[in-house]
């Protein structure tokens, strides 16, 4: 008997530890916020380096090191989640070029390469210049004074940039999808969006500013649409939908779900039921994206920008625009509970992310 318990002492002693998931959002002036949101708390604020305001928010894989886009989106800065340490900052500007990274932000897998979609223009003294767009890639190993290893071409106007399951991929969102090799800088292949022409269907108006992949590992965005084979003073006349790319089959979806009623400006997909997406601003909505049905919907107290969930599907976290991240139960839409920002401050058009530490 007691060498049956002393060998089941030392089988549990050799189990991994359950991984704790931890909520990371900014607010202003420039703090990056720590919160255990079992626990309904904040259990660290990091005062980020230079000026805010800050904004996208992205980590690797192993949850170490957060890089935040700040600076009025002219830098990125890395901390340690645990310490708060400083580890990583990349200033895209100088005193002739302004350069801006509009949310645009990704760091791969393996935390090694940074990406960041940058605009710059050249600052004469009668005239500015304005150049093309391109994806600059960082080595996180460079530290505090990193400057870009190299740089691709890429569209205009992304606002949103992720890794995917190939280790040489990352999926850029714009006007349409661009799926780039990080390695080559070739644009692999491009998935329609804007120019999808969809029978019946026009140009969908995508506002896509959030990034919340990392529980399903699936981006989505609610998108808006005319139908041009309906009335323009029809009920049918707009619609809503939602777009999903899964991020390791790299595969993209859209669905209509219903008539165009309210605004919604941030969605994320449910990691255990993934044909549940979660979509918010004034109201808390869930769809199916397999059969674009309305499920449920819920008035809310305010106005949130940003959604999350827990990595079992069950609480849902909706923050950005005022200063509290909001806890529902993702099936009875019930408010379990909220957590106040420090100082009542702002986050503003802050990501809020995921981390299992």
């Amino acid at each position: 008997m007691k060498k049956a318990l002393v060998a089941l002492c030392c089988a549990a002693a050799s189990l991994p530890a359950l991984a704790a998931e931890y909520l990371l959002t900014v607010t202003r002036p420039n703090n990056l916020h720590v919160v255990d949101p079992a626990k309904r708390e904040i259990v660290r604020t990091i005062t980020l380096p230079g000026d805010g305001i800050p904004g996208a928010i992205v980590v690797p894989k192993d949850g170490k090191i957060a890089y935040v886009l700040t600076n009025r989106m002219e830098s990125v800065v890395g901390v340690e989640i645990d310490t708060g340490k400083p580890v990583f900052r990349a200033d895209f500007s100088t005193p002739q070029r302004r350069v801006k990274g509009f949310f645009a932000v990704a760091v791969s897998e393996d935390g090694k390469e940074l990406y960041v979609h940058q605009a710059p223009v050249q600052l004469g003294r009668a005239e500015y210049k304005v150049e093309d767009t391109y994806i600059a890639v960082f080595d996180t190993a460079d530290g505090m004074h990193a400057k870009p290893r190299r740089t691709f071409p890429a569209p205009r106007r992304i606002s949103l940039m992720a890794a995917t399951g190939n280790p040489d991929h990352i999926i850029a969102l714009g006007w349409d999808m661009y799926l780039f090799n990080t390695k080559t800088g070739k644009l692999e292949k491009t998935f329609p969006i804007r120019h999808w022409n969809r029978p019946g269907i026009g140009e969908p108006d995508v506002l896509a500013m959030w990034g919340t992949f990392e529980q399903a590992r699936a981006l989505s965005t609610p998108y808006f649409v005319a139908k041009t084979d309906a009335a323009p003073d029809s009920a049918e006349a707009f619609k809503a939908g939602i777009a999903v790319f899964d991020l390791d089959s790299e595969t993209l979806k859209v669905k209509e779900f219903e008539n165009a009623t309210t605004a919604m400006f941030s969605s994320v997909i449910n990691p255990a039921a993934r044909n549940e997406a979660f979509l918010v601003m004034n109201q808390l909505t869930k769809v199916d994206v397999d059969t674009g049905q309305l499920l449920k919907r819920k008035d809310l107290e305010q106005t949130f920008y940003a959604i999350n969930i827990s990595g079992d599907g069950k609480e849902l976290y909706i923050g950005g625009a005022l200063d509290k991240i909001a806890i529902y139960d993702a099936a009875s839409f019930d408010k379990k509970g909220e957590i106040t920002m420090p100082g009542g401050a702002d986050q503003s058009i802050g990501w809020m992310r995921v981390v299992k530490r």
